[in-house]
């Protein structure tokens, strides 16, 4: 029987892999050379999001705020092995973050979620889900 902490942690959640990082760029080009310049980064306590080519805009997520991710992929997409991410966080500049046309979008995906849940053990973070029964977003309380 492994053993617990005092503090009830399971020990691959204390020990975050800090060399794991996954880079992936916007897959646009034009004539040979990536028009968009947006690269996006996957390490073990954030998501970061790099834009710019002359004037440079570096913008991260935290993982432990990421409450929902969804792969999409188009015809187009399927035909040249690329994927589009759609990541649902509390954060305030990107609550909607969609991640276009990167190659491995699954493998991108599924190494996102599984980071996310660790860092969210790491943190003890705990999120709640609101019930909402008729859908119109009124309280059924003072009725």
């Amino acid at each position: 029987m492994a053993e617990e902490n005092n503090r009830r942690i399971p020990e691959e959640a204390e020990q975050p892999e800090e060399d794991f990082a996954w880079k992936e760029r916007k897959r646009l080009l034009f004539f040979g050379l990536p028009f968009t310049f947006t690269t996006y980064t996957l390490s073990p306590k954030k998501l970061e999001l790099k834009t710019g080519f002359f004037t440079t805009v570096v913008n991260d997520i935290l993982l432990y705020r990421v409450m929902d991710t969804t792969l999409s992929r188009n015809l187009f997409q399927k035909l040249f092995g690329l994927g589009s991410i759609q990541v649902v966080s509390s954060d305030k500049t990107h609550p909607n973050l969609c991640i276009h046309n990167i190659r491995n979008a699954g493998d991108f995906k599924e190494a996102l979620d599984e980071q996310v849940e660790r860092e969210r053990l790491r943190m003890r973070f705990r999120t709640g889900e609101y019930i909402d029964n008729d859908g119109d977003g009124t309280d059924d309380l003072f009725e």
